[in-house]
């Protein structure tokens, strides 16, 4: 059936229902009586089962409540209980709630449970954690830490700030997890803008989605989904935070947005500069100078050239909370960044006055509306339009050595890179990119059991590659890269048995269509003329999938999903990058996955002031014509590029754990261990895929004191431990695996520990962080060496409902 049908179906489904149910949704805010917001305020109507939990702003909101008289009734430990007599009888009722300040504390029998949003999104079925960033947003944390610290996750990066990313979900790596913010793919964004570039101060929570992906992200993610949802929310706030550390590293980042309360008119603004030398020690196997004699000095050496920095910002005018729209922005988000290159794929011969700058300008108008036109309708649009453009600068002819120093011969005289530069041919090569996206949802719920979601994204990129060094008449004639691609979802959502059975099926359509043109000087009878080398292709592929939860108990759920889900090759893996040591394959073809998992969450168990949440998942991937970098079988640590290829069938299949432990609301423990394995057959052989550790853990603790050296003041000490598993970047051929140690990557266990400070006014957060406070060597990709000890301090200044 194709997406026409579909909409048609849905179309048609949404007119033939003649009846629905009258029922109300009541919002509102609760203050304090100094007109203060009151967070985690228990809102309840008596005699059902209905309630809900305020946010930071005060804000609140329960639906689907039928017609009728209520009593509407609070309930906070900081507040004296307050009821409400209301009376609903129109779509929608709007309550405002002053309380007052609970002087004692009067402990009931009556027990109210409610779920929180990271428990409602972790009991729908998904094998997916929801990353709370309140704790983070107090330290010199980055996103990427959060991720790396959430079990079946493992973040790859190959160095310190600024350098490559990939995120590995269950074995899952690279290109095949995807990562969204507010839904918006962040690739759209470009290089110059990536998760570290947002503070966790102005997330509200991040979704790590395992192997299967909701209908409503729409994009092609094969193994995974990281989803951003940044704060919402109109209470006008400001936060800015600095810190400063190791390697010269500095962080500023500011927030804010202000509404005008009578007209509803909204402006949003943020900005960020980084800046790091990543001048970190480095030491081992691959650090070593060639000396003139050709005897090999192994030495400790900083990273010299390997500085980054990047700034960036947006700006958003609209309005929100208005009759005719909930949100409605128009933004501009730009952003410029400046990456200094230390060596190529293997962390090997030194680089000197090889960097990357890239850049990126562009549009976006954002549009949703719940309850438009009829109760239970919603629509949401994003659209973006703009220019990103990347610039390769490698014109140094010489060798170096890990000094810096200039590399010598027994005559003493510089020795010249053979290629020319120090990554292959010297080159000035720009990338330009016109970009253009389109993500845009209609979701209609009949009722409180039954729910429809069609989602639609369009992605475009038109690239043009040039090179300052080439000949004039190859300059002449421009290359063209042109990527279209259409992703279209489905999707049923089922709430029944009283909420204790959820179910969500969809369908997934991917359409994609690829041309290259590459420009040939060819001599025909003698004369230079210009022959287009042209390389086109269009693919659809269709996908499938269902995610399921039962509560076999209140405290106990079972959830299971599957999909058979499709991954199309990135504009970079056809077209080549050479900034990301990407060489180009226009042929790649795209890989699916057939992914399953079964897990079960229990609790939360509590017993006096002990909480305790065990959640287990087991999972397989089952993945053909996986797409990755050639695997290697003699490793030549001189390969400074590799192309992205379909490697062939692989295999994944593991068990997540996951532990959080509470007491007394101070303490906090969360452990999580990751084990799976990675296979591939070739020629009848099994054996691991190189280049995965296949088993990582990860424990953190927090213990929280109140009122320390002023009251209402709070002082959080943190500690976390990270383990992962021993791993080998080379394919071991045979049973004999003699010299291949060589290429093993040592087990790692690194540990870090921080405290802030709270100050009484809750404007003023000071924080100091020491990471990997041992020194102990961490590695990634390929061997490449991460920073070693670092500290940090932070500064914080918040003001909110001004």
């Amino acid at each position: 059936m194709s997406l026409s049908h579909y909409f048609v179906f849905l179309t048609c489904l949404y007119f033939s229902v003649s009846a629905i149910a009258q029922t109300t949704k009541i919002n509102g805010r609760i203050n304090f009586t100094d007109n203060q917001p009151a967070p985690g305020v228990l809102v309840f109507l008596q005699g059902t089962t209905k309630s809900a939990v305020s946010n930071e702003s005060g804000n609140y909101v329960i639906e689907n409540v039928p017609y009728g008289n209520y009593l509407l009734e609070t309930s906070s430990i900081e507040a004296n209980k307050k009821t409400v007599a209301i009376k609903l009888n129109a779509t929608t009722k709007n309550i405002n709630i002053i309380i007052e300040r609970a002087t004692s504390v009067e402990l009931s029998e009556v027990v109210v449970n409610v779920k929180t949003e990271k428990t409602k999104i972790e009991t729908k079925g998904f094998a997916v954690n929801v990353i709370e960033t309140k704790t983070a947003a107090l330290r010199n944390m980055q996103t990427n830490e959060l991720l790396s610290r959430t079990v079946g996750v493992r973040i790859r990066q190959n160095g310190g700030l600024g350098s490559d990313v990939n995120y590995n979900i269950n074995g899952i790596s690279g290109n095949s997890v995807r990562v969204f913010i507010d839904g918006i793919p962040i690739s759209t964004y470009g290089s110059s803008f990536d998760l570290n570039s947002i503070p966790p101060s102005i997330i509200e929570r991040i979704e790590v989605y395992k192997g299967v992906v909701p209908g409503h992200l729409s994009d092609d993610a094969l193994g995974g989904a990281i989803n951003v949802v940044l704060r919402k929310g109109a209470r006008n706030n400001f936060n800015a935070s600095a810190s400063y550390g190791s390697f010269n590293t500095s962080q500023v980042n500011f927030n804010g947005l202000y509404r005008f309360a009578a007209s509803g008119f909204t402006i949003k603004t943020s900005f960020f500069n980084n800046y790091s030398d990543n001048d970190y020690e480095v030491w081992g196997k691959t650090v070593y100078n060639i000396l003139p004699n050709g005897r090999y000095d192994y030495i400790r050496a900083k990273r010299l050239q390997d500085a980054f920095k990047s700034t960036g910002s947006v700006v958003e005018v609209g309005f929100t909370d208005v009759k005719w729209a909930d949100n409605f922005f128009i933004g501009y988000t730009c952003s410029d960044s400046y990456k200094e290159v230390q060596h190529g794929t293997f962390m090997s011969t030194p680089y000197k006055g090889r960097f990357l700058r890239s850049d990126a300008a562009l549009m976006s108008l954002t549009y949703n509306k719940k309850d438009l036109f009829v109760k239970g309708l919603e629509f949401n649009f994003h659209g973006l339009y703009g220019e990103r453009n990347r610039t390769i600068n490698d014109t140094v002819k010489w060798n170096y050595d890990w000094n810096g120093d200039l590399s010598l011969d027994l005559n003493g005289q510089p020795i010249p890179r053979p290629s020319g530069a120090q990554q292959g041919a010297p080159t000035l090569s720009n990338i330009k990119r016109d970009v253009g996206a389109i993500r845009t949802g209609i979701s209609y719920e009949i009722n409180a059991n039954h729910k429809f979601l069609l989602n639609y994204t369009l992605s475009i990129v038109n690239r043009e590659d040039d090179d300052e060094m080439k000949s004039v008449l190859e300059r002449k004639f421009l290359g063209t890269r042109d990527l279209n691609k259409n992703i279209g979802a489905l999707t049923y959502e089922l709430t029944a048995h009283e909420s204790r059975l959820k179910a969500s099926v969809f369908s997934k359509y991917y359409q994609q269509k690829i041309e290259r043109m590459n420009p040939i000087v060819e001599n025909i009878n003698g004369v230079p003329t210009k022959v287009e080398d042209i390389v086109s292709s269009n693919k659809n592929v269709m996908g499938y999938g269902g995610a399921f939860s039962y509560a076999i108990l209140p405290t106990v759920t079972l959830l299971t999903s599957a999909e058979k889900a499709v991954r199309l090759p990135t504009e970079n893996e056809v077209f080549g990058d050479s900034g990301d040591n990407i060489s180009e394959n226009p042929n790649i073809k795209p890989e699916t996955s057939k992914n399953y998992n079964l897990g079960f969450r229990f609790g939360k168990f509590k017993i006096k002031k002990h909480e305790i949440v065990i959640a287990t998942n087991g999972f397989i991937r089952s993945i053909t014509d996986r797409i990755g970098t050639p695997v290697q079988t003699a490793i030549n640590t001189n390969i400074q590029t590799l192309p992205f290829v379909n490697q062939g069938n692989v295999k994944s299949k593991g068990v997540d754990f996951e532990l959080n432990y509470t007491y007394n609301n101070n303490l906090n423990i969360a452990m999580g261990v990751s084990k799976f394995e990675l296979t591939t057959v070739t020629g009848g052989i099994k054996y691991d895929l190189p280049n995965e550790p296949f088993l990582n853990a990860n424990v953190s603790a927090q213990y929280s004191f109140n009122d320390v050296l002023a009251k209402k003041s709070q002082l959080n000490l943190f500690y976390n431990f990270m383990f992962v598993d021993t791993f080998n970047y080379n394919r071991k051929l045979y049973s004999n695996t003699a010299g291949t140690d060589f290429f093993n990557v040592p087990e790692q266990f690194i540990q870090d520990a921080g405290v802030s400070y709270i100050f009484p006014n809750k404007n003023f957060i000071a924080s100091f962080d020491a990471k990997n406070m041992f020194n102990k060597q961490s590695y990634d990709n390929m061997g490449v060496q991460k920073p070693g000890r670092a500290f940090y301090l932070k500064l914080n200044y918040i003001i909110n409902n001004f």
